[in-house]
Order: structure tokens, then C-alpha cells, then sequence
């Protein structure tokens, strides 16, 4: 059985080939061998959602995903959400208008569930933001502010 796979992984617009272990998560793909560490572990189980990532366009807990599960994908993490010029993403400038980010821990998790929650529903209720962000544990907030920023992200984005 063969220990060792080469993929082909598109990460942030940039096309890597690496040779893998079949066992390495996807977190320590980006974080150890691209070097790419704003993709946070927190809890190693799925439960935290600091180690979200988009894998072709959806959300991805990337401590649970075999990076030779990846093998042909497109990926974005917490680095690839600023445009080529350095302009930050919506939903980052609005957390940081709304001072969603205290640690900052899970903030790349909850970017990123945000985004993919904007997608899919451009004008979420509050109760829509709790339930995709509820998968997102923060231990530094009571996650009011989380909430505002998620709206004022959604309204951004309609403009």
C-alpha cells in the first residue's frame, strides 16, 4: 500500500505539486508544507471550526479532510481572501469595522463560513447567521459583534 501520494492542489490561485503522506490532514498540508499558517487547529475533531477552509467553493473542516482528498481542487484559505492588490474581502473589513475579531483565533473559521453563508444567502436573518456560524467556536466574545458584522458584510455585498 503506498504511503506517499502526489497531488495537484490549486491554493489561492497558485497550482502546487507535492508528493504527500496519505495520513497528513489537509490543516497540516497548508500549514507545514506551503507554509500558509493563518489556517488555524483548534480542536482536531471538527468541532471548532478554526481550521475552515473553501474547497471548491464550499467550507471545509480542513483538520478532517485528507490533503489527498484534495488531490485536483481548489482551495482558499485565510490569505487568499485579499485581492491581488492588497484590498481586504468585504467580510474582513467588516469584521474589523464591527471589532468581531478579539483573539483573532477563530476569525479565519468564521470568514470563511461567512462567506459561504453570504453566498448562498445574501440577506440572512439573525437566526440564519447564528445557525451557519454555529459550527464557529469563540472563546473571547459573546459573538454579538460576530453577528453585527455579518450583517453589515450582507449589506455591503447587496450594494
Amino acid at each position: 500500500m503506498a504511503r506517499e501520494q502526489r497531488i495537484e492542489v490549486t491554493v489561492n490561485g497558485r497550482r502546487y505539486e507535492k508528493t504527500v503522506p496519505v495520513r497528513l490532514s489537509l490543516a497540516d498540508f497548508i500549514r507545514d508544507h506551503l507554509d500558509l499558517t493563518g489556517t488555524h487547529l483548534g480542536c482536531e475533531h471538527g468541532v471548532c471550526g478554526a481550521c475552515t477552509v473553501m474547497l471548491d467553493g464550499r467550507t471545509a473542516r480542513s483538520c478532517l479532510t485528507l490533503a489527498v482528498q484534495a488531490d485536483g481542487a481548489e482551495i482558499v484559505t485565510i490569505e487568499g481572501l485579499r485581492s491581488e492588490d492588497g484590498k481586504r474581502h468585504i467580510v474582513q473589513d467588516a469584521f474589523f469595522e464591527n471589532f468581531a475579531l478579539q483573539c483573532g483565533y477563530c476569525t479565519p473559521g468564521m470568514l470563511m463560513t461567512t462567506i459561504e453563508l453570504l453566498q448562498d444567502t445574501p440577506n440572512p436573518s439573525e437566526a440564519e447567521i447564528r445557525e451557519a456560524l454555529s459550527g464557529n467556536l469563540c472563546r473571547c466574545s459573546g459573538y454579538q459583534a460576530i453577528i453585527k458584522a455579518v450583517q453589515v458584510a450582507a449589506e455591503k455585498m447587496q450594494k
